[in-house]
């Protein structure tokens, strides 16, 4: 897949496009259904599937008091949409000289000189130009004028908004298996591990801890099943991919203030991921938290947690 930050960069040769554009948090199922619809655009066309989106999220540049934490950094964002056999993503630097395009300077800029759309897809609720002041209307008039296709689709699923928003407000509350519904896929965070404070070491179930700095939304504190995934191996090599047990939040029973995300792969002392960059995808929340008057009823607890979450992977 290509990335560029700027439209005008694509090769010459690259060919028409159908365009798609938004902030693409999460990639979720509503995204999907966008992409899927993008492919079957550019199946008719003869053309090539180009995302266009922004960073950093737009409210954080306008309002940053109001700007969502973000479901996906980046980097992620990236890899999600590649898995969707995008031909391109251009990420466009969101500046306040980009905000305060008219509607038809920034799809004429964007869309016809530098992408040459045939067809752009969006879902319905898509808003862009100055104070948000074009939508779908807006888009179809433009795309009348100047020869291209314009594809609304909605948003909303069976029983469901598909929203970031949503995922949001799910994983706020310790539910990441509702989350998933709305995702298409296992929530994750993202990032580098980096040593913690020993103590799972010391217990007999060994941790790998994230970096503070991690990427993505880490949900309500809690004990959870879920995977560890070790993005710099190939995705056919066995230990790509590893039933986890996951803590999140504080830890009550060794007075420890500072919230972590740490995964214990199951049935594993012996790996050493000390720097290596990974997701720790979660399935399914256990427990919440709890102080242990004791070490021996933390390390019984953990034991339980490992079990418990065995069935919710389908291990053994």
């Amino acid at each position: 897949m290509l990335r560029l930050s700027d439209p005008s960069d694509l090769p010459t040769d690259f060919g028409p496009t159908v365009v798609t554009l938004g902030n693409f948090d999460g990639v979720h199922r509503g995204h999907a259904a966008v992409i899927a619809e993008l492919h079957e655009q550019a199946a008719k066309h003869d053309a090539k599937t180009v995302a266009v989106t922004f960073d950093p999220h737009p409210l954080a540049v306008l309002h940053p008091d109001r700007a969502p934490e973000l479901l996906t950094g980046l980097e992620d964002r990236l890899y999600l949409l590649e898995q969707r056999g995008l031909d391109a993503v251009v990420v466009m630097p969101f500046t306040r000289e980009l905000a305060a395009e008219t509607p038809r300077e920034f799809v004429e800029g964007t869309f016809v000189d530098a992408l040459g759309a045939r067809a752009v897809v969006v879902g319905k609720d898509t808003r862009f130009g100055i104070k948000n002041s074009g939508d779908i209307d807006t888009l179809r008039e433009l795309g009348q004028e100047f020869g291209f296709d314009v594809v609304a689709l909605d948003d909303v699923g069976p029983g469901v908004r598909w929203s970031s928003t949503q995922v949001r407000e799910l994983l706020a509350a310790g539910k990441v298996d509702e989350a998933a519904d709305v995702l298409g896929r296992h929530h994750c965070v993202v990032g580098e591990v980096v040593k913690g404070f020993q103590r799972g070491r010391e217990l007999g179930f060994p941790t790998a801890n994230l970096a503070r700095d991690a990427d993505g939304v880490v949900p309500a504190d809690g004990v959870y099943a879920g995977w560890l995934v070790r993005r710099e191996l190939p995705q056919d090599h066995p230990e790509y991919r590893l039933p986890a047990a996951i803590s999140v939040g504080t830890n009550p029973t060794f007075d420890i203030p500072e919230r972590t995300v740490e995964a214990y792969v199951l049935d594993r002392d012996d790996l050493e991921l000390y720097g290596e960059r990974v997701a720790i995808e979660f399935v399914g929340r256990l427990r919440g938290n709890v102080k242990f008057d004791s070490i021996d009823e933390l390390i019984e607890q953990m034991h339980a947690d490992v079990a418990a979450s065995r069935p919710v992977l389908g291990c053994s």
